[in-house]
């Protein structure tokens, strides 16, 4: 069953009187369960694909349609919505808030469900996926006293405690050494193998891409190539 399909999707930003395409077409399908990479160098419209595939923006035309769903038409509350049930982000900035502890900063979005969780199961869910992360001894830490490495971890627990079925990581690598990388990766492959969570990872680096199963080249607002990946770089670790 394809999670993702994309038919024909253009994006054209307004800059004053000069219309910008970015993407130009792109057609696209991601089966459920499935490890995907997108890659491409800056500016090709990855980052714009993927701020599209988590409802942060819409197309100016084409079709979006996640688990069926036409997404294209929906307004701002309700892709709000959408993005708080069904789809976890990470990104190369960690996005933690400074004065607050890891187990406080992945309840956050417990917070913002449609249906009301208790405080109790909050902490527990949140405990739970710090836990699977391999921190679970570093609840009450605040930021600053995590390594890089870490406060991805928290991100990463973050975006997974409202079990969604998508996650999206723009960039997760970036602010990290190698060593960490491979570790992330290595995390993300275990997501996807033993739970079945559908990852989708913007990347220039191809060692990164290569982490997927498939990897999906964009160059200029359009898809250049799909192949199947040669080799998992945190197997090759």
């Amino acid at each position: 069953m394809d999670l993702i399909e994309l038919r024909d999707v253009h994006k054209i930003y307004r800059l004053g009187l000069i219309d910008v395409p970015v993407l130009k077409g792109v057609s696209l399908t991601v089966a459920a369960g499935e490890f995907v990479s997108l890659m491409g160098t800056s500016g090709s419209g990855k980052s714009t694909l993927m701020n599209i595939l988590g409802c942060l923006d819409r197309p100016s035309r084409g079709e979006y349609r996640l688990e069926g769903r036409e997404i294209s038409g929906l307004n701002p509350g309700q892709r709000a919505r959408l993005r708080n049930r069904t789809i976890g982000f990470v990104f190369q900035s960690f996005n933690l808030l400074a004065r607050t502890s890891a187990l406080d900063n992945v309840m956050i979005p417990l917070e913002y469900c449609r249906e009301p969780v208790a405080d109790h199961e909050k902490k527990r869910r949140a405990a739970e996926q710090l836990a699977k992360v391999g921190l679970e001894d570093r609840l009450d830490h605040q930021p600053s006293q995590l390594s890089g490495g870490q406060q991805q971890r928290v991100a990463v627990a973050r975006a997974l405690v409202n079990r969604p079925r998508l996650l999206l990581a723009d960039e997760p690598t970036g602010n990290l050494d190698s060593s960490t990388s491979r570790e992330l990766l290595q995390m993300f492959t275990r997501l996807n193998q033993d739970e079945g969570i559908t990852i989708v990872i913007v990347t220039h680096d191809p060692d990164v891409a290569r982490t997927a199963g498939r990897i999906v080249t964009i160059k200029d607002g359009l898809i250049e190539a799909i192949a199947a990946s040669p080799g998992r770089a945190g197997e090759a670790a």
